[in-house]
């Protein structure tokens, strides 16, 4: 604590100072809504929107709010927030992150705030790390919000649309970062304004905010529609990396010479990377039979081949994935939770697929992206909890705007942290891991053990059965019974191995959890799960079978939790749960968390990380020279190294990657800034047309400007006599020009005035418009309308985005000419967002211009040919033939003849 925290307190201390009166007049308040029957509880709602509605504030109504929603969940769920958590339901109140120790109930707290902003009835977006923790959470509190007369959703994924308006219709919705964000990318992609879902973004409280806003923030969400074919150069890519020689280096040196090094492709295992070495680069070309890897003609052949590599050589099983029956699946690097439905970009995951020899899927096409930091940045207010918050206090607060404040605990804090134990190799580790957990075991101590891997977890557990000692495996794999796994690992004699994963949002009570003992006793009685759900609650209910799942609930509650009473108590004389950490993550707020587990609302506990030099963390990251005079001390396996030589490096090391991963994060948000101004532009006009605008308006401008842009662009010389009429002619042709137009002698041609031919032009087009008008039926020509233009922006946005990344991938190139990537990716990309505008200005009036009403059954397209005078009927017959094996790119000639671009002819306007 430096000199100034010391004379005026820490800034968390200044705000808790702040709020103090709040918190005084919210307690003084108990009394008055204790003594009211639940009726008159009830109706505090009703009078509070009252209050709003006059004129008052949230701020105003506060104290009344959390007074009457505190005493709601002490009759409902038998759980009154202590003073520290009405502290920090301020704190999120007011759009703070409120770091709150594990164990002291941040679940309940959310109940306060969320009451009171859903007074206001603009919604509020309760945001978990699972579907699991959505539906418990939306279970249990939904049954304090439903007594005070609010309704509660939930959204998860699978639910039908109708299913997800209604969980946003709700006072209160639960669901996960995924869910929320896909929701609103799915409503930015609907066809009607009654298909979307979300309707708005008011206030959220984002519980476990570090892993929503920061450990997910590291990948956006992409919702993809099918692509192209897997091609087979996957497998033949595979087949040619299994030929070669890898070798596995610490760090590649830049200037490192390739040639002599003995080896086809080589591992960089701290920037996890491979590269081929000019040896492998020739033995792929002779396996391939082609000349010139690098050359552009192969570069889809080299784009394979890297990908293949990586993934033989940086990616691995039961680390990064797992392969079961849905495939390969992403392991969450932070959570150990696997990521169905997530899938490696550019070609990796299908390079996995092949080297593990499971069905190659087909690559996707991204229909629509956005990052987990700009989708939370559309929030009006945003707040979060978690335990763990302060070591990334810059990065909340430089990219969301959130302060972050500590709350105390309601409890002193007793748990020890010993000094971590660091060993030579990882074999003396472990036998001391071993060695630690049987001294624990025989005291009967539970012992929670965190690893960083599936892999880590199951080879730990191997040397456990060898010993003889009875153990659980928590890990992605198992990860269906995480909650009950990890609320009874403080039994007495408990031994839990997990990954990171372990029991977030879970309590681990020491002696067992009576709560989840007595409901899997339910389940065993075949008790419905909905009985189950309401079963703890406490509230007058009439329902003759909620009441009997309460009474038999409560009897088994009591029966263990007698039962428990003397095991915990052992359990305390044993020291309380042990937290044995098996490796340093490369984020010290991971410890934290894993540290956390123990110790909750005053309980006993310990914890102790114990490491190797041969750690990944160390081997990479360590200092080099440190690690040297280790080995010179001469140490056997066995002997732990004094941390406090180590302490600095490890701490070090640890900061440096924090630093660089903060670095990543900021770089993928830099450049999805300049898309999300392009996005906040085109779902804003695209709502305004979902909504059910009249953009008839709009149509005739755009017909207008392209008309006008046209005659601009074909009349750009001095003189008439050379205008480029024939290809005005052209670019108009089929709508308002037809063969014979635009034909004028050299006398005519001198006379010929650029505003009146764009006068002339427009007016015809305009012409042609109203005779759409009145073939449709006004009303009918403004649905029509209303679909093409949606149908336009859609397409070219799908396509803009494809550009956009492709220019992403090769912008970095540009620092090789002194010049900033991202300020040439933001100059690039405001010129083909220009390009992507016009192109839906032209495509949409096209379009508009040549509807025609649909016959029962089209065999040909049939263009209306207009003349220098108007309209004349005649008509052009083409048929338009696409072979099944061709894909037609939107920048490719149209096969139609038409000699326009395919994505300005059939692909947008006809069919065959």
């Amino acid at each position: 604590m430096g000199l100034a925290a010391k004379i005026f307190g820490t800034y968390s201390q200044r705000q808790l100072k702040k709020i103090k009166g709040i918190v005084d007049a919210v307690e003084a308040l108990a009394d008055k809504y204790a003594a009211m029957s639940n009726s008159e509880l009830k109706n505090t709602t009703t009078l509070l929107k009252v209050r709003l509605a006059k004129g008052e504030t949230l701020d105003d109504i506060l104290p009344d709010a959390f007074a009457a929603i505190r005493e709601a969940d002490d009759r409902i769920l038998g759980k009154r927030p202590f003073r520290v958590q009405i502290i920090g339901g301020i704190i999120l109140h007011q759009g703070s992150i409120a770091e709150m120790k594990t164990g002291e109930g941040k679940t309940l707290v959310a109940t306060m705030p969320a009451y009171l902003n859903a007074l206001s009835e603009k919604g509020v977006h309760i945001v978990t790390v699972n579907d699991y923790l959505a539906r418990r959470d939306s279970e249990e509190m939904g049954r304090v919000y439903e007594f005070m007369g609010l309704k509660t959703g939930l959204v998860v994924h699978g639910q039908t649309a109708a299913e997800k308006q209604e969980a946003y219709r709700a006072d209160i919705t639960y669901g996960t970062n995924n869910e929320f964000g896909f929701d609103y990318l799915r409503d930015n992609m609907a066809i009607y304004k009654e298909r979307m879902a979300q309707r708005g973004h008011a206030y959220a409280i984002v519980d476990e905010v570090d892993s929503i806003l920061i450990d997910e923030a590291r990948t956006p969400l992409i919702i993809s529609g099918s692509g192209d074919k897997a091609t087979d150069l996957y497998d033949r890519a595979d087949a040619f990396v299994r030929t070669l020689k890898k070798l596995v280096i610490k760090e590649q040196d830049t200037k490192e010479e390739l040639d002599s090094v003995d080896a086809d492709y080589i591992v960089d295992e701290k920037a996890r990377n491979a590269i081929l070495t000019p040896r492998g680069v020739e033995k792929a070309e002779a396996y391939f039979g082609i000349e010139g890897y690098t050359s552009p003609e192969n570069a889809e052949l080299a784009h394979h081949i890297n990908e293949a590599i990586r993934a033989h050589g940086v990616m691995h099983r039961d680390v990064d994935y797992v392969v079961n029956q849905n495939g390969v699946v992403i392991v969450d690097s932070f959570t150990g939770r696997l990521m169905p439905g997530r899938r490696y970009s550019n070609g990796l995951h299908q390079a996995i697929e092949a080297k593990e020899r499971v069905k190659i899927e087909k690559e996707n096409k991204t229909l629509a992206t956005i990052t987990f930091q700009n989708y939370f940045r559309m929030y009006e207010k945003l707040s979060g909890m978690t335990g763990t918050a302060l070591t990334e206090e810059m990065e909340f607060h430089e990219i969301y705007g959130l302060d972050v404040i500590e709350v105390p605990t309601n409890k002193p804090m007793i748990r020890i942290d010993h000094p971590d134990a660091v060993y030579k190799n990882v074999k003396g580790k472990y036998d001391a891991i071993v060695r630690q957990i049987l001294k624990c075991h025989e005291k009967g101590q539970p012992v929670l053990v965190g690893t960083i891997s599936i892999e880590k977890s199951e080879e730990l557990s191997a040397r456990l059965k060898k010993n003889g000692i009875a153990h659980t495996v928590l890990n992605a794999k198992y990860h269906e019974r995480e909650a009950e796994i990890v609320a009874q690992a403080g039994k007495l004699g408990a031994v839990t191995i997990s990954t990171n994963m372990a029991g977030r949002g879970t309590d681990i009570m020491l002696g067992g959890n009576p709560e989840f003992m007595a409901k899997n006793e339910m389940r065993k009685m075949g008790t419905p799960e909905e009985l189950i759900a309401m079963a703890t609650g406490t509230a007058d209910v009439e329902d003759e079978a909620i009441k009997e799942a309460r009474k038999t609930f409560a009897e088994l509650y009591a029966k263990f939790k007698a039962e428990i009473a003397p095991e915990a108590e052992k359990v305390r004389e044993a020291g309380g749960l042990f937290i044995l950490g098996t490796e340093r993550h490369e984020s010290r707020r991971i410890d934290n968390q894993l540290r956390g587990r123990s110790g909750r609302q005053g309980d006993a506990g310990e914890s102790r990380f114990f490491l190797s030099l041969e750690d990944d963390l160390m081997r990479l990251f360590g200092s080099d020279r440190l690690i040297g005079i280790v080995s010179r001390l001469g140490l056997d396996d066995d002997t732990p190294i004094d941390a406090k030589i180590l302490s600095g490096s490890i701490e070090s090391a640890q900061k440096h990657i924090e630093d660089n991963n903060f670095k990543r994060r900021k770089n993928v948000l830099t450049y999805d800034d300049v898309m999300n101004q392009q996005r906040t532009i085109i779902y804003k006009q695209r709502g305004e047309v979902l909504q059910g605008e009249d953009v008839s308006e709009k149509i005739q401008n755009m017909i207008i400007t392209t008309v006008s842009m046209a005659v601009e662009h074909y009349t750009a010389a001095e003189t008439s006599t050379e205008w480029d009429l024939d290809g005005l002619r052209g670019i108009l042709g089929g709508l308002i020009c037809s063969e014979n137009d635009l034909r004028y002698t050299n006398e005519e041609l001198a006379k010929l005035d650029r505003a009146t031919l764009r006068d002339t032009l427009c007016d015809r087009a305009l012409a042609l418009y109203e005779s759409k008008d009145e073939l449709f039926g006004a009303d009918n020509f403004r649905e029509i309308e209303r679909a093409i233009l949606l149908q336009a922006v859609d397409r070219n946005w799908m396509e803009h985005i494809d550009m956009m990344d492709d220019l992403k991938s090769s912008i970095g190139l540009q620092a090789y000419a002194q010049r900033d990537p991202v300020v040439e990716y933001r100059m690039q990309g405001a010129d083909m967002f220009d390009a992507m505008v016009e192109d839906i200005r032209e495509t949409t009036v096209r379009m508009v211009l040549s509807a025609t009403p649909k016959a029962p059954t089209i065999q040909r397209v049939e263009i209306a040919k207009p003349t220098t005078e108007g309209f004349d009927g005649e008509t052009v017959k083409r048929t338009v033939v696409k072979r099944a094996a061709e894909k037609i790119g939107p920048n490719d000639p149209c096969p139609c003849g038409s000699g326009k671009k395919y994505k300005k002819c059939c692909a947008l306007g006809s069919k065959e």
